[in-house]
């Protein structure tokens, strides 16, 4: 329901921008007309997934001067442009906020410490420490939740009931990186970097976003020097 209201502002915002671009309210007088709103809407919605605070007045800006063909810039200088901020300008803001993110936690709770990768985290609970897995042959034993920055839980094996067992080299660089600092036994809950965890692909199953900041609790119930395979896909 949010998503759906979100969309909506994000398309009414269009739509009124681009009305007043335009000199005039407009109103649906036909069928074509009506077909024309809707794209509006799709587009809209589609700002709203690649950039929430994206300027929709210059959005509304390019779609008068492509149809009028008074464009400020030629088409390959745009695709170059726009190649330019999303492979480039973008992920540099996302990662800069995240690192504000994290530091913010650290300032805000000195229970919380950075580690090199960024891996913000406080122990919970100190396990074995002659029980820390170090090799990727390792097997592991974990129990663990994993949620967004907005708290939603996004994978639990406790709503599951079960205890994952697996290779701990079969596990993300934040997870591995975590474990490090607890023995068998212990908990610790973290807040990882995206390049740590599910990096710019996300997880679309899990419904992960692109460079997402994750919090993971995370208890290592046993481990065990060698190797045994999962076999299944993990969620991590």
């Amino acid at each position: 329901m949010k998503k759906t209201f979100a969309l909506l502002l994000a398309a009414g915002a269009l739509f009124s921008a681009c009305s007043n671009k335009g000199g005039a309210t407009v109103k649906l007088q036909s069928t074509t007309d009506t077909v024309a709103y809707i794209i509006g809407m799709n587009i809209g919605s589609n700002l709203l997934r690649m950039d929430s605070t994206i300027n929709v007045s210059a959005v509304c800006k390019g779609i008068f001067d492509r149809t009028s063909q008074s464009m400020m810039f030629s088409e390959e200088e745009a695709r170059t442009l726009f190649l330019k901020y999303i492979n480039v300008t973008k992920p540099e803001q996302v990662k800069a906020y995240e690192n504000q993110f994290l530091e913010d936690i650290v300032k805000s709770n000195r229970s919380y410490a950075r580690t090199k990768s960024g891996v913000t985290y406080t122990v919970d609970e100190v396990g074995n420490q002659n029980a820390i897995p170090h090799m990727d042959r390792d097997t592991v034993s974990i129990r663990y939740i994993i949620r967004t920055v907005d708290e939603k839980e996004v994978y639990s094996s406790y709503a599951k009931d079960e205890t994952v067992r697996c290779a701990f080299g079969e596990l993300n660089e934040g997870m591995k990186e975590a474990l490090r600092l607890i023995g068998a036994g212990g908990k610790i809950s973290a807040w990882m970097p995206a390049a740590t965890t599910y990096g710019e692909k996300g997880d679309e199953e899990l419904g992960i976003a692109p460079n997402s900041t994750l919090y993971y609790e995370i208890e290592l119930v046993d481990m065990k020097s060698g190797f045994v395979s999962s076999r299944r896909k993990i969620s991590y």
